[in-house]
């Protein structure tokens, strides 16, 4: 089973709890589990982190080659190079500017790789390429979407 997630950034550090808690009763007992995640701070890290606790295989999927240096913020590095240490797998868009082109092109990617659709969302419209984005996009291509927010989930 190949699972992709989208999800917001600016989760509370409670709510990284609950979603974790809801992601890992979702995926518990996939046979195979593969995950594909862009790691970005938030949901994307919360489930790389469920999905390598499973005993499941990461993927990560960069919106650039450079993105460590250009978008991760300092308070996330350690988490960000632990994963990226931890992937069975990472692989940069061919961009050299993070910006929505090359979101939207690892977006893509990551659901051209996965049979189902993990997605933190609050269900409030985002701007093009957000999490609204990637949702709609998952269920016009037919794939399956879980959208996890758990009660008292919030963002900050």
């Amino acid at each position: 089973m190949r699972v992709a997630v989208t999800g917001h950034m600016n989760i509370t550090a409670e709510t990284e709890g609950l979603v974790y808690s809801e992601i890992a009763k979702r995926l518990a007992g996939q046979p195979d589990l593969v995950g594909v995640s862009c790691i970005a701070r938030g949901a994307d890290s919360v489930f790389a982190r469920v999905v390598l606790d499973l005993g499941g295989r990461l993927e990560v999927i960069l919106p650039t080659s450079n993105y460590r240096e250009q978008k991760v913020k300092p308070d996330h590095r350690e988490l960000f190079d632990e994963l990226i240490a931890r992937a069975a797998v990472v692989r940069a868009m061919g961009f050299s500017e993070a910006g929505r082109e090359a979101y939207e092109a690892a977006n893509a990617a990551l659901l051209d790789s996965s049979d189902r659709l993990v997605a933190v969302w609050d269900g409030q419209i985002s701007e093009r390429g957000g999490t609204g984005t990637v949702v709609e996009l998952a269920r016009s291509q037919g794939i399956a979407v879980d959208v996890v927010w758990p009660t008292g989930a919030a963002r900050d």
